[in-house]
């Protein structure tokens, strides 16, 4: 789940927003794609960018929500078939290209399987072996096809889901509207999908936390960012216990169909932001990538990329794992057991 990757990016923000000669920002909280979402606009037009914002938000969640019957996915997923509007296409094709780069382990054909383990309902239950047998050949992003860009369709059988990557478009949403504003700064918390333009209230870099995964209020270090997305996955706010004590957290494998053994406890993908740039939707689809990867594959992955993105690894033996891109701007926390690691390249 992406969530708290700014952990206490509300505090640092209200602190930044303190003090002789700040100025004075607008505030907008809301609810939708299953999480609180905060936006913060500093400068002219600040009203009418969080409207823009709301609006789009919205608007975003009535289309590519699996769970409402009315949306364009859930149209998909029915009639395997659809036209969508632009919105969905770009995100689609998207979706498509970051399930290629990462060999299918951020894939949104997992839907048959997320349902099938319903972790996040009501009634999470650990199928049978054979059930997962019976779903895995639906699972694949060559079973969605993309034609004039906007004609979608999928092979019988089966469905796709977008909550994995759907707030990182919404974060590129943001970007897009921020930058064509007279805003000096702004920040989209999309329920730990992040987004930070400008400058803060100080007119400083802002100050975004990476939550510790063994502690819900903790936080193992903080980023001094501008005009970057930051988004974080881990097993470690979704999950059930079986009746034999078993933790299974909410992250699947789409080649095993059962939730990542990862030998990470957290992810977090930090991307820079151009117009139009589709670097928000990229770090979703990452973060959920390399977690599943693991340490080893997620390094490897980055060098595969020629190190294009940044990223904080937080490992199950205790390490907190940052590439050089971040040298400038990554904060320790003091006083943790944690022991840091700067990447070579």
């Amino acid at each position: 789940m992406k969530r708290f990757a700014c952990l206490i990016l509300a505090a640092l923000t209200a602190l930044s927003l303190t003090g002789c000669g700040a100025a004075r920002p607008t505030e907008l909280s809301l609810f939708a794609m299953d999480t609180y979402m905060t936006f913060v606009a500093i400068g002219d037009g600040a009203d009418d960018v969080l409207a823009d914002l709301s609006r789009t938000v919205n608007t975003l969640e009535s289309s590519l929500s699996r769970t409402v019957d009315t949306s364009e996915v859930s149209r998909l997923n029915r009639d395997g078939s659809a036209v969508w509007d632009e919105d969905g296409a770009q995100l689609l094709s998207w979706a498509l290209q970051h399930s290629q780069e990462t060999d299918g382990a951020f894939d949104i054909t997992i839907a048959p399987l997320v349902e099938l383990w319903g972790i996040t309902s009501d009634s999470p239950r650990v199928p049978s072996q054979a059930e997962i047998d019976a779903l895995l050949p639906l699972v694949g992003y060559e079973h969605v096809h993309q034609s004039e860009f906007c004609s979608i369709s999928l092979d019988e059988g089966c469905s796709v889901d977008l909550g994995g990557i759907a707030k990182g478009y919404a974060s590129d949403c943001a970007a897009v509207l921020f930058h064509r504003s007279a805003l000096t700064g702004g920040c989209a918390n999309l329920g730990g999908n992040v987004y930070v333009y400008g400058t803060n209230a100080q007119n400083k870099p802002w100050s975004v936390a990476i939550q510790d995964p063994a502690d819900s209020e903790g936080y193992v270090c903080t980023l001094s960012l501008s005009d970057a997305f930051v988004v974080t996955s881990g097993g470690y706010q979704r999950y059930f216990t079986a009746p034999d004590g078993t933790v299974y957290q909410h992250i699947l494998d789409p080649k095993t169909g059962y939730p990542v053994q990862s030998d990470l406890t957290s992810v977090s993908i930090i991307t820079r932001s151009t117009r139009d740039s589709g670097q928000g939707t990229r770090a979703d689809a990452y973060s959920t990538a390399l977690y599943v990867m693991g340490e080893q594959g997620a390094v490897d992955f980055w060098r595969a990329q020629d190190m294009s993105f940044d990223m904080v690894l937080i490992t199950r033996d205790g390490r907190v794992v940052y590439t050089p891109g971040l040298a400038d701007c990554f904060n320790e926390k003091d006083g943790t057991s944690y022991v840091y690691q700067l990447l070579a390249a």
